[in-house]
């Protein structure tokens, strides 16, 4: 069974048409499948327009909690073995389910990615794209071109440990892989919007950088925080030692006064946050291990076990 998950906010005008070629192309395929849309909290027509789309499960919330809440929501509710979502703009094309999912089988996949090789979307848009890929490319390296690409299919197994927030919806396929899940990705038709506004601007360009940063840190240092802080911790400390100890010699040697120069206040300060680095590393290494340990989430994911009899 596949089920299809769509974000809509304020989609009147794409929310029939998206949903009619969806269904043919789905029928088309052949096997049972499911629609899934969820309400963003639209202030437009959207949830009228909805109402009368058949067949369609329909998730609404009370309020706009973001496009990364709505997948959450949509793939928590998803029944199938393959989950494919997708944008409720219309730019993403049903027509490339299909190539997904027989990518993900013939490569035993376990996630398979949209790349829009060919954006229909405006200049500042692009630019804004681009400077994020290069971000993500540095900070995290999710071996794709275009993870912004909602258009993906997912193992239904892919989500049994993984909850979305911020804008993390971009960077799904960098916490899978950082859980062990296979990740390709193959080129797919981008289509130019023909009704609504798209609902992409700074702030949420802001946040995903942001939320990146959060990626970066889960992806190298959740399971082991104090690597990250007690280097950082000793590596202040040597460098405060070797001032303060530059500051002795000279006081010895040159009769500096230690209370006439700066140096030694530095030195003792360098050194003082050095300690705390440490100490905050060893709280952040308390907490990772009271988060893997009270939530069903680990640092390892188990892709099957068998029995050689």
């Amino acid at each position: 069974m596949i089920s299809i998950v769509v974000p809509m906010y304020n989609e009147e005008g794409n929310a029939e048409l998206l949903h009619k070629e969806i269904i043919e192309t789905m029928q088309k395929i052949g096997q049972p499948f499911e629609v899934i849309f969820i309400n963003d909290g639209s202030t437009d027509n959207t949830a009228k327009v909805l109402e009368k789309l058949t067949p369609l499960t329909v998730i609404t919330f009370r309020k706009n909690f973001g496009q990364t809440a709505a997948l959450d929501a949509g793939f928590k509710a998803a029944k199938g073995n393959y989950i494919v979502a997708m944008d409720g703009d219309g730019q993403n094309d049903p027509a490339d389910i299909p190539n997904l999912l027989e990518y993900l089988e013939k490569n035993n996949l376990d996630i398979v990615s949209g790349w829009r090789k060919h954006r229909q979307d405006n200049k500042s848009k692009k630019i804004s794209s681009l400077l994020a890929a290069r971000v993500r490319k540095f900070l995290i390296n999710d071996g794709i071109h275009d993870s912004g690409c909602t258009l993906k299919i997912y193992r239904k197994e892919c989500f049994e440990h993984v909850d979305l927030y911020g804008e993390m919806h971009r960077f799904i396929p960098a916490i899978l892989k950082i859980k062990g899940f296979t990740v390709g990705e193959i080129v797919v038709n981008h289509r130019p919007r023909i009704a609504g506004v798209t609902k992409y601007n700074w702030k949420r360009g802001v946040k995903g950088v942001l939320d990146m940063v959060s990626v970066w840190f889960w992806k190298k240092y959740a399971n082991r925080p104090l690597h990250l802080f007690g280097a950082g911790g000793l590596f202040l400390m040597f460098v405060g030692i070797v001032s303060f100890v530059y500051v002795l010699i000279q006081h010895f040697v040159s009769g500096l006064d230690l209370s006439d120069t700066a140096l030694t206040i530095i030195s003792l300060v360098i050194t003082l946050i050095g300690v705390q680095f440490i100490v905050f590393g060893l709280l952040a290494d308390i907490l990772s291990k009271t988060y893997f340990s009270v939530t069903s989430d680990s640092v390892y994911d188990i892709k099957k076990i068998s029995e050689n009899k």
